[in-house]
């Protein structure tokens, strides 16, 4: 890996970091989830001055992190803004850069930590360990795959709960 570079989640626009050293990175669609003034303010300036640059992932990018967000259950958990963010971190390793991703995003670090892709926070303390999410029936505890599209268990009619497991460090 040749040059580092940030991803910025919407948590570091409204953190206030921005690396001035390295190339900072973010989604179109973060921009959507930036809503305080003075955040709005800081994030156009940056962007007007080329402090922060707006670049998408690759459909490719995008496929491998949905891939992996489904074996690990935080397909339950990812906005679609988180998905982008972490596929353009696919995106810029495979160019040769040396992503850090900054984020508060605790199913966001999960991934990342899962891929080997680092990461960073700005407002909270992070992630121990790598962490499953899996749909579970709160009454017989059926296990329902995430793409299992209604609240109820089909069993016994209790509601569906997502669930924390713990799978490693």
């Amino acid at each position: 890996m040749s040059d580092n570079v940030y991803v910025l989640d919407a948590s570091a626009i409204i953190g206030g970091f921005s690396s001035k050293k390295s190339q900072n990175f973010i989604t179109a669609t973060v921009i959507s989830e930036i809503k305080d003034f003075k955040s709005k303010l800081y994030l156009e300036s940056a962007i007007g001055n080329g402090s922060i640059t707006i670049m998408e992932p690759e459909s490719v990018d995008i496929e491998n992190v949905s891939n992996i967000i489904i074996k690990s259950g935080d397909v339950l958990r990812l906005s679609d803004v988180d998905k982008n963010l972490v596929a353009l971190a696919f995106k810029l390793k495979r160019e040769y850069k040396n992503p850090l991703v900054v984020t508060d995003d605790y199913s966001m670090q999960n991934v990342l930590k899962i891929v080997g892709i680092p990461y960073r926070s700005v407002l909270t303390e992070g992630i121990n360990g790598i962490y499953g999410w899996v749909k579970i029936c709160k009454g017989c505890k059926k296990k329902y795959p995430p793409e299992y599209a209604f609240d109820e268990c089909e069993i016994c009619g209790t509601r569906i709960i997502k669930k924390r497991i713990k799978k490693g460090q």
